[in-house]
């Protein structure tokens, strides 16, 4: 039986991070997902949050209602979309004077934020939802010998009280999908650290050596390839890699995958589909089935 969900693409996905749009377009309806688009989605709000949060309650809270008016569920591929967009239902979910406050801005385009919609990331979606024995049998290229190392990013792990996808101590779900495809995956004392996207705007030299720290760790630890599930974490560690080298003075050469896109490899899609090209990390290192 088929799972529906409204795709909320967010900014970063669309404009820049095609790679990962594609994958999941071509992943995910192999496993009896169905992807509906809704016109009018806007930005999450979460870049403003610190100098208009209640602009990025509202901007949360409108795409929340335009999935609501649809009576679809959302599923959100990018962390800080997610995150953004579940605060702001545990917000409104508990205050009611704020809740009525933002349903009053929504009112000029006919909307209602009523909280019955639920939100879904890749990681939960996979796992949780489709899950892991399914995913074992769709599998046609298993991906044996290759050694991963997954990256989780802040905005999927914390803050707990809000409702995350995955453990905040000990996030297991990528490597329980990945172990589905016949990967092999070790834990690494990096595995929790930031990717330093946060710090770009004001303190780049800053984010590129928290990118270029966890990348040559990685290295060291003598992984095949690296794993994500963020826009933001992978605009870091793939497309700005080689300036990371250069401000931790490493040759960085880790191949970089969303996690969708070896789920694509693993289930029968050809590479072209799957936005690999798009890859600015050597991705060609290593050959699937």
């Amino acid at each position: 039986m088929k799972k529906k969900y409204a795709l909320y693409p967010g900014c970063l996905m669309p404009t820049e991070q095609y790679a990962y749009e594609l994958s999941i377009r071509e992943s995910l309806p192999l496993l009896d997902i169905e992807l509906v688009d809704i016109d009018g989605f806007s930005c999450c709000g979460e870049p403003m949050k610190s100098v208009n949060r209640l602009l990025t309650l509202y901007l949360s809270a409108r795409n929340l209602a335009l999935a609501e008016k649809h009576k679809l569920d959302l599923f959100i591929p990018c962390a800080m979309c997610h995150l953004a967009l579940s605060e702001c239902r545990h917000i409104l979910g508990n205050n009611p004077e704020m809740k009525k406050r933002i349903n009053g801005m929504l009112a000029s385009e006919e909307l209602t934020y009523k909280g019955t919609g639920e939100i879904v990331h890749t990681v939960d979606l996979l796992h949780d939802l489709v899950g892991v024995e399914t995913i074992k049998q769709r599998v046609k290229k298993p991906m044996k010998g290759i050694k991963l190392a997954t990256h989780y990013g802040c905005h999927l792990i914390r803050p707990t009280e809000i409702g995350r996808p995955v453990d905040s101590e000990h996030p297991m779900k990528m490597e329980a999908i990945l172990e589905a495809l016949e990967a092999e995956t070790v834990d690494y004392p990096e595995k929790l650290d930031c990717c330093g996207g946060i710090l770009q705007i004001n303190l780049p030299e800053s984010a590129l050596t928290k990118t270029g720290q966890k990348l040559k760790a990685v290295q060291e630890h003598g992984f095949d390839g690296f794993v994500d599930v963020c826009p933001w974490c992978h605009k870091m560690f793939d497309s700005r890699q080689s300036k990371a080298g250069e401000t931790v003075a490493a040759k960085l050469d880790v191949p970089v995958f969303y996690l969708t896109q070896l789920l694509g490899l693993a289930l029968g899609v050809k590479k072209e589909k799957l936005g690999l090209e798009l890859n600015l990390s050597p991705v060609d290192k290593l050959e699937f089935g």
